[in-house]
């Protein structure tokens, strides 16, 4: 069985009313040999928040030094984020062998365990086999029935924000659903508790003294806010200060959940140093939750997808964006209470930007703009997330994703594509309204830092390139090489570059995008380990070294072979972005020359 085949096989089987019990669960478990038995866990449920909280909680120990399993629903991007192992997906030969392996014993069974079952198994048997010290187990829907509830008493039982949801399976009201939730609570765990609506927390309150289990409830009246920003939030929670990496204050309730959760475990034994607390508070991080996707301009994505999620991505954006509206890219389910996201975040729109999630319970993006323009506000639909994600970018404004998790993905894949185009169109756009004479000027200037370079003084072989359009000019340096060799390169076939030494001042020909290139048959071929200065061009760049090319992709692809050579970005001042999203093929600038000095590694000497 490969991956493929394993994604495949599991999403035949999906979830329905009839699937709700643990008969399936147990029985498929007991015939792996019960992997759940050999582990230990912390078992999360709630209506929102919970997957921020496993993901705190996973950081915090992993800091800590433990083997750390993770195990989440759904998926943004990858199946295989519903599985890790100490902050790695489950790898994808793994996940097809134990697929294949939970495959035989499921399909043996009279009554065939659900999509969710089949990835319980699945990961049980991965966490077990690897040996894992505790696994944070987000539950799937509900508590008492769902499949994750087939494990022995948790060392904590840990129950965050309730609101109405999936009315149909856990209940009409918070109180029923609260206490449906609950039954993840078992003699020998510990409770933790969100402390939030009081008919919900009656509810597991009277849970744990029905089974005897200790509870704990985050003290909402000890947490304060020191200071927001788009890099993280400082907060005081029982006299100690703490940095949190996620947005918005929601975050920060989830976050004295975790600490109380800490404590919970410390007095079971468990040995989690302050200093972890501290690195996992301060470096988790959680996809397509209040998400800073682009910062130039603002670019935010959260996979809020019911009223209570609104509430808390509206107080976030009055804190993050006072006195300011935003741009709303908005995908609802039609089976959401969406009529009410809309009222809740509407006073915070400039306009809404409409698309159609990727499911089959989505609510067409063209229904929803009608229903928006009914109600007096701007909106159009929009077909794809790649063009919501440009209109809204053109706009240039704050802009923020929302609606549900089954549009994250897409909006999430599109996005660092889209951006670089963007980024790409304005720095070209930066240097090319500067007047002819404006640039000269500045090229002059930029070639008299490079020349200033230590790595130019010792180079014996530097790779420049003859100028097209508003590109930085370097052209001074032929009239003065100072004994080095200037070589230039040549758009080759394939998407491939190639680097030539021309052998006279004739030795020149256009290339296929208009750039002056060396005639091959004039010209000596360099090999790429010969060259100690490589002189880059690019559209963008920003201070971390990573540089936007003209988007061939030419220079990406060479630039690993210049094994020896010192790589410096060129450009002009006004094509400096707040931030260029780098794909793993990128390879950073070991400086940047701009008319105003050399940026090496962030710092401007």
């Amino acid at each position: 069985m490969t991956y493929a085949d394993a994604v495949a096989y599991i999403e035949n089987y999906t979830w329905s009313k009839s699937r709700l019990g643990l008969e399936r669960t147990r029985a498929l478990l007991h015939a792996l040999g019960d992997p759940q038995k050999k582990l230990r866990f912390i078992h999360v449920a709630g209506s929102n928040g919970k997957g921020s909280t496993c993901a705190m909680l996973e950081r915090v120990l992993r800091a800590a030094g433990y083997r750390t399993g993770l195990y989440i629903s759904p998926y943004i991007q990858d199946f295989r984020e519903r599985i890790q192992l100490s902050g790695e997906y489950i790898p994808a030969d793994a996940l097809a062998a134990l697929t294949e392996r939970v495959a035989a014993a499921a399909d043996a069974m009279e009554d065939h365990p659900s999509q969710f079952e089949l990835v319980t198994a699945i990961g049980m048997l991965y966490f077990a086999k690897a040996g894992c010290d505790l696994v944070v187990l987000e539950v799937g829907m509900g508590g008492a029935l769902d499949s994750t509830n087939v494990i022995d008493p948790p060392e904590a039982a840990v129950i965050t924000n309730i609101g109405l949801e999936h009315t149909e399976y856990l209940g009409s009201t918070l109180g029923e659903i609260a206490a449906t939730k609950a039954g993840i609570v078992k003699p020998g765990c510990d409770c933790v508790l969100y402390d939030g609506a009081p008919e919900a927390a009656d509810a597991v309150r009277a849970a744990c003294r029905e089974k005897d289990v200790p509870l704990t409830a985050a003290d909402f009246s000890q947490l304060r806010l020191l200071s927001s920003s788009l890099e993280g939030q400082r907060f005081v929670y029982r006299d100690r200060t703490h940095d949190l990496a996620l947005l918005g204050p929601h975050q920060l309730r989830n976050a004295a959940v975790v600490l109380e959760t800490v404590e919970v475990l410390r007095r079971r034994g468990w040995s989690i140093p302050e200093a972890a607390v501290e690195e996992g508070l301060r470096t988790v991080r959680w996809p397509a939750r209040l998400e800073v996707l682009g910062r130039e301009p603002l670019f935010l994505l959260d996979g809020g997808h019911n009223p209570q999620c609104a509430e808390a991505l509206a107080d976030s954006l009055r804190e993050l964006l006072p006195e300011q509206k935003a741009l709303l890219l908005l995908g609802v389910l039609a089976d959401k209470d969406w009529q009410r996201i809309v009222e809740i975040v509407s006073p915070l729109a400039s306009e809404f930007l409409c698309l159609t999630p990727d499911s089959d319970r989505a609510l067409p993006a063209g229904e929803l703009a009608a229903y928006l323009t009914g109600l007096g506000l701007k909106a159009r639909a929009c077909g794809s997330p790649e063009e919501g994600i440009a209109a809204a970018l053109e706009e240039g404004g704050p802009a923020v994703a929302f609606g549900s998790l089954y549009m994250a993905g897409g909006i999430r894949s599109a996005f660092p594509g889209a951006y670089r185009r963007h980024l790409r169109k304005k720095g070209r756009t930066a240097r090319e309204s500067m007047t002819p004479m404006r640039r000269g000027f500045l090229s002059d200037r930029i070639v008299r830092n490079v020349r200033s370079l230590p790595e130019f003084q010792a180079a014996k072989t530097v790779m420049v390139y003859r100028a097209v359009g508003g590109e930085v000019r370097l052209q001074a340096l032929e009239s003065d090489p100072g004994g080095r060799r200037l070589v230039y390169p040549r758009c080759a076939e394939g998407g491939t570059l190639e680097v030539l030494l021309p052998r006279d001042r004739d030795a020149w020909v256009p290339g296929p995008y208009g750039i002056p290139e060396p005639d091959p048959a004039r010209s000596e071929r360099i090999d790429p380990r010969d060259i100690d200065l490589v002189l880059c061009p690019c559209t963008a760049f920003d201070e971390a070294g990573d540089r936007l090319g003209m988007g061939g992709g030419y220079y990406d692809r060479f630039l690993p072979a210049c094994e020896n050579a010192f790589l410096a970005a060129v450009a002009f001042e006004a094509q400096r972005a707040a931030e260029i999203p780098a794909e793993p093929w990128d390879r950073p600038m070991d400086a940047v020359v701009t008319e105003a000095g050399v940026r090496r590694n962030n710092k401007k000497l």
